[in-house]
């Protein structure tokens, strides 16, 4: 019995030897005034609709698909997407679920 506690005692020095310098908190840290709080993506959302609305993009109906082909051969593909246009600012905005595919599989 003694050697076994002679054994613990041993691995607990070895231990504090090892993280004895490492502490996440007690003693001589700084309190936490209060909880932070996380921030939702709404707020994103809401401020790329404000931008969009200052464009004055409007909704174009009924597109059923939009392939977006890209550099590295791939294709981003929508199906049933949110098309918005501005003609007067030159911009399109394409909003929705998407899958990425190679470019030989979607042709």
């Amino acid at each position: 019995m003694a050697d076994a506690s002679s054994e613990v005692l041993a691995a607990r020095e070895r231990l504090k030897a090892k993280f004895g310098g490492v502490r996440t908190g007690g003693r001589g840290t700084v309190r936490r005034k209060k909880r932070a709080a996380n921030k939702s993506s709404n707020s994103d959302d809401k401020k790329l609709q404000v931008s969009l609305k200052r464009l004055g993009v409007t909704a174009i109906p009924s597109i059923e698909e939009v392939n977006l082909f890209m550099e590295d051969e791939s294709v981003v593909h929508f199906k049933n997407p949110k098309v918005q246009a501005s003609i007067a600012a030159n911009t399109y905005v394409v909003s929705g679920p998407h899958e990425q595919k190679a470019l030989g599989k979607s042709i």
